[in-house]
């Protein structure tokens, strides 16, 4: 059984969501102890217990600890199980981050899978919808070329904090031939960007002044404004995002409004996100493809694809934050892989290398 410390590094949920992940694929049983130990509340919040529930249902785990505070689990998954799955998070707890716990190994099932999870969509702290959709998703296809997409997501309802009940549909077609990593050196050529504001249940002049202060700030044109598609009862609830796609990658960045905090103040929160992430690249678009989320979460499927393989692929990044370290040395107790995070300019770069085994299960 592989022991993990959960206050290791960033100490929050992202150690206890990847070793489930993990644990589930390669069939290795995992402890937890001192789980999310560095947040204010410890232990298992309700979108963190979804997390193992989903991961027990798609293995036939047997589970002991899973329970709201507790602060130590012991998982033992089965076989994993292709099928048509629903999984509830009843409050704003993301959804999101309970489709990537079962994500990984639901890619190496027999079949294909249907998912329905409600909860929240868009939540400080968590990737968004949209950031799944539109930044991660297509790298992911990028993995298995020539083949219908893995992950093929549709939004049905927006959920927003506090109140949740959002609703998305993921679709999960294991490819018929293993995963291909690639090398992302750089982002290349910026081709297109545009601004979207969400703000369901608000004065659609909270949207307005944050798309017009994202707009002076970036020097873009009104056609690069948008006003997000949700319905005016799945709010009270604020998102502005930043879509910068490029050759090689689109990132998504987002700020959330909150009670107190102006439109103005939303932008301009925003724009350090994006400015930070221009930094990392020259005009012509090399260096520094990933930003810091987007890193910290494709981390996992790229070191999934270079053990599949046997060989080694990387990637660079704006910043190396301490959720992707966190991330790199849960990934390397369960998997026979090596390493590096080198500097280079201002970008770092970040590679994956198979040192020996294979996949469980073949």
């Amino acid at each position: 059984m592989i022991e993990i410390d959960g206050s290791q590094g960033e100490g929050g949920g992202q150690v206890l969501r990847t070793a489930l992940a993990l644990s589930v694929l390669t069939g290795q049983p995992v402890a937890l102890n001192h789980i999310r130990a560095k947040r204010p509340k410890p232990g298992l919040m309700r979108q963190h217990l979804a997390c193992v529930q989903a991961a027990q249902a798609i293995s036939g785990a047997q589970v002991e600890g899973a329970a709201l505070g507790s602060k130590s689990l012991r998982f033992e998954p089965g076989t994993v199980r292709a099928g048509d799955y629903t999984f509830t998070i009843s409050s704003a707890g993301s959804a999101v981050l309970v489709l990537q716990t079962v994500l990984p190994p639901l890619l190496w099932a027999d079949a294909p899978s249907t998912l329905t999870l409600t909860g929240g969509t868009h939540n400080p702290m968590a990737p968004s919808f949209h950031f799944l959709r539109d930044a991660y998703a297509p790298l992911l296809t990028r993995l298995a070329p020539g083949q219908p997409a893995p992950l093929a997501l549709t939004l049905k309802r927006h959920g927003f904090y506090p109140a949740g009940g959002g609703e998305v549909q993921a679709r999960i077609t294991p490819p018929a031939t293993p995963l291909q990593p690639f090398d992302l050196p750089e982002r290349g050529a910026l081709v297109g960007a545009h601004g979207e504001a969400l703000s369901p249940g608000l004065p659609r002049a909270v949207a307005t002044r944050e798309l017009q202060a994202l707009a002076a700030g970036m020097g873009w044109a009104p056609e690069q404004l948008h006003y997000g598609h949700a319905r005016q009862d799945e709010g009270p609830g604020n998102a502005l995002m930043a879509v910068l796609r490029y050759e090689h990658v689109t990132e998504v960045f987002t700020e959330y409004g909150a009670r107190g905090v102006s439109a103005e103040e939303v932008a301009a929160r925003l724009l350090t996100q994006v400015r930070a992430y221009q930094r990392g690249a020259d005009d012509a678009g090399h260096g520094a493809a990933l930003g810091p989320h987007l890193a910290d979460q494709w981390a996992l499927l790229l070191a999934l694809a270079v053990w599949r393989s046997g060989g080694e692929a990387g990637f660079t990044c704006s910043e190396v934050t301490e959720h992707l370290r966190t991330n790199i040395e849960v990934i390397r107790r369960f998997l026979p892989l090596r390493a590096t995070i080198t500097p280079d300019g201002a970008a770092h770069r970040v590679r994956w290398q198979c040192a020996g085994g294979s996949l469980a299960g073949g």
